[in-house]
């Protein structure tokens, strides 16, 4: 054989010997990135196995993998998977772990942390579910009505004067709570000099009776239609109630009559319950009850648009939301009575002129209790409330009060 011949066999030998280092390489290689990926399934990885004919061995193809967050006995599975791959049994098992897992992850996404309106949402959600008995499914207790007794710093003997008459007191209280639905909470807010005098007096009198709503709110004269927002929506967060209403701390209340006025208009989701009327605009200024804005009910010597008086009124939880979901947007006229219809004028709303909230101290109330047809709200028009209140409450409270038996004997 020539030197030639010898010399192209030596480089053809060489080549061959190259090639197949860079077989074995290659082959080597391949089968590391098949125990790198060999946590995936048989049938996920023969799914993806495509024939290449390069250097005459078999490319392997893997998708992207996902990664999320497993429970630690079904990272325990995989790895028992990846000892046995194609045990049936096995496979099976894995798979199952799988879709909890799956189910597992959903679940966290869905039940994250919540505050505390998120969770009375969750439990209203999952109430109304027929046979649903989850813990979560006990949603808050639903009372018949909310009585909130607007009251101010320099009122204590108006309170009193309550306590003393139609308000159940201590464990009476808890009682009428507890079994007749009914909440009762003088409703005031804050000092204009938070810590003072006027506040320190307040909880004191809170920590002997606990019949105090405080609210986010400074206390004043012309700002009570805000002083209302703010009472509705804080009562419809801390109480499920089919009614909320809010009185003056002036007015003799027969509760249980109330009640009954309330239970029959239980079927109108949006209701306006009080002493319907529509009084004069007054456009002089220094004049009581003087309203800035009286250009935007026309010419002088028209009336407002017809609204309850402000002593007492009732609302439905549908109107008390809708007030406590809309608070920057509702306009506060200079009256709170006015802007309280006001917000309503524009809704699909019943207004219902209901006189027995609206007794006479004299005669009247003494008439209709002696005949058995109970007064729910007693005060005198001249003074917008009881005249001498604090001094004369008791004295209507005796003349004018429903039989206490049926407050506690009638079904709600």
């Amino acid at each position: 054989m020539s030197m030639k011949s010898k010399g192209i066999a030596g480089d053809w030998h060489s080549r061959t010997l190259v090639s197949r280092n860079w077989l074995v390489l290659l082959c080597l290689g391949s089968f590391g990135v098949g125990i790198l990926f060999s946590d995936r399934s048989c049938d996920s990885i023969n799914d993806h196995i495509v024939d290449r004919e390069h250097f005459g061995i078999r490319m392997w193809i893997v998708p992207d993998t996902k990664v999320f967050t497993m429970r630690t006995e079904v990272k325990e599975e995989r790895r028992q998977f990846v000892t046995e791959p194609c045990n049936p049994k096995l496979k099976l098992v894995t798979s199952e772990s799988n879709k909890i897992a799956r189910e597992g992850l959903e679940f966290g996404r869905s039940n994250r942390p919540l505050d505390n309106a998120g969770i009375n949402r969750h439990r209203e959600r999952a109430a109304v579910k027929p046979g649903n008995t989850n813990p979560l499914a006990e949603s808050r207790k639903n009372y018949l009505m909310v009585i909130g007794i607007n009251t101010g710093f320099r009122s204590q003997k108006r309170r009193e004067s309550v306590r003393d008459t139609w308000m159940p007191q201590g464990e009476k209280r808890k009682k009428l709570e507890e079994e007749k639905g009914i909440v009762i909470r003088f409703i005031i807010g804050r000092s204009p000099t938070p810590g003072d005098i006027l506040d320190k007096a307040v909880e004191e009198e809170e920590r002997k009776h606990g019949d105090f709503l405080r609210l986010d709110h400074v206390e004043g004269y012309n700002e009570l239609s805000a002083k209302t927002k703010i009472y509705f929506s804080t009562a419809v967060s801390l109480w499920e109630a089919d009614f909320y209403v809010k009185l003056d701390d002036d007015v003799h209340v027969n509760i249980g009559t109330l009640a009954s006025i309330l239970i029959s208009h239980h079927n109108k989701p949006r209701v306006y319950i009080g002493c319907m009327k529509a009084d004069p605009v007054i456009y002089q200024k220094g004049l009581r009850y003087h309203e800035p804005e009286s250009w935007k009910f026309g010419e002088r010597g028209t009336n407002y648009f017809r609204h309850a008086s402000g002593q007492i009124y009732a609302i439905s939880k549908e109107l008390a939301t809708y007030i406590s979901k809309n608070q920057k947007l509702l306009h506060k006229y200079a009256n709170e009575d006015v802007s309280l219809g006001a917000w309503f004028i524009g809704l699909e709303v019943e207004h219902v002129d209901e006189k027995r909230l609206c007794c006479g101290s004299t005669n009247e109330c003494q008439f209709k209790a002696l005949i058995g047809t109970a007064c729910a709200a007693t005060y005198d028009w001249s003074c917008s409330g009881l005249c001498r209140s604090s001094e004369r409450m008791r004295g209507v409270h005796y003349r004018c009060a429903e039989n206490e038996t049926g407050l506690w004997t009638a079904i709600y």
